[in-house]
């Protein structure tokens, strides 16, 4: 598959046909890898656990036995890793990539992660951008969703980042480290309006309501975003349909607790919360699974 030469919006002028390697294949991975083959990428894909590709190569992506392999001679790669120890492992420490080499990371690392990163990349004149996203895979799927692009060559990543972008949701920010902190804090807020939600199921149910007068009344109000996405979950207690897992949100949990300069309690009794469900089981699940004992 070939791709035709496109004009890119950044400063780096017409590029050539690249190849794009795509390495990371978890659950958000296999979706925006999709969607660069749909737009005609020429795509390499690699993943750590083996197995991951075959809907992918069936699309016309070739499947790269390691990473070095995924990106040698690619003019693009994209990383969507499950946090900076990874980056760390795949990239920093096992990848020699070429000048201008643009690399898009969309691993959710902290800020300091962020501009270690992008020092690495700079001593090696690699065009890094760390572009997380925000949103789980129904948006990722209806190219809805919200995307930070951080760094001095920001502008290059947009045409590919738009791929699975809201338009209205597509920020280019300064510097990595502010993409990193935007990702943060975007999680933050779900990992508290989720325990905000558990904890109104409790007073609820203690009161006398159900669940169901529960989230009826939580329309319109500051939980009502979190009770429409999860109250599917909670109803029918079934948490298999991993949208985004325990064990991510807990990572995640632990970036932002590093990260802040102030005590953050309402994330940390999230962050509690989270540990007891991947204990018991559910860190595969999706990270509603918190309320898997609550009342209904």
């Amino acid at each position: 598959m070939t791709t035709e030469p496109t004009e890119p919006t950044g400063p780096t002028g017409p590029s050539d046909p690249t190849t794009t390697a795509f390495l990371g294949l978890g659950r958000m991975g296999r979706v925006l890898a999709g969607h660069l083959l749909e737009a005609g990428h020429d795509l390499r894909v690699w993943n750590r656990t083996p197995g991951r590709d075959a809907d992918l190569v069936a699309a016309g992506a070739a499947s790269a036995p390691t990473a070095a392999d995924a990106v040698a001679g690619a003019g693009v790669v994209v990383t969507a890793l499950f946090g900076p120890a990874a980056v760390r492992e795949v990239v920093l420490d096992g990848l020699d990539l070429a000048a201008g080499t643009l690399w898009v990371d969309i691993t959710t690392i902290s800020p300091a992660d962020a501009d270690e990163h992008a020092a690495w990349a700079a001593a090696r004149g690699v065009d890094h951008v760390h572009a997380p996203v925000v949103g789980s895979l129904g948006p990722a799927a209806a190219r809805a969703l919200g995307v930070l692009a951080g760094g001095p060559r920001a502008e290059r990543a947009v045409p590919l980042v738009s791929l699975w972008a809201d338009p209205d949701r597509l920020q280019v920010l300064p510097t990595a480290a502010a993409a990193a902190t935007g990702k943060l804090v975007a999680n933050l807020a779900l990992a508290v309006s989720f325990q905000g939600l558990v904890e109104a199921v409790r007073l609820g149910s203690s009161g006398g309501l159900d669940l169901e007068q529960v989230l009826t009344t939580l329309k319109g109000t500051a939980l009502g975003p979190i009770a429409a996405m999860k109250g599917a979950n909670l109803r029918s207690g079934e948490f298999g349909d991993t949208q985004f897992s325990t064990d991510l949100l807990l990572k995640d949990t632990g970036l932002v607790l590093a990260t802040s300069r102030y005590p953050l309690p309402a994330l940390t009794v999230a962050a509690q919360a989270l540990l007891a469900a991947q204990r018991a089981g559910d860190g595969d699940a999706d990270f509603s699974a918190v309320a898997r004992d609550e009342p209904r």
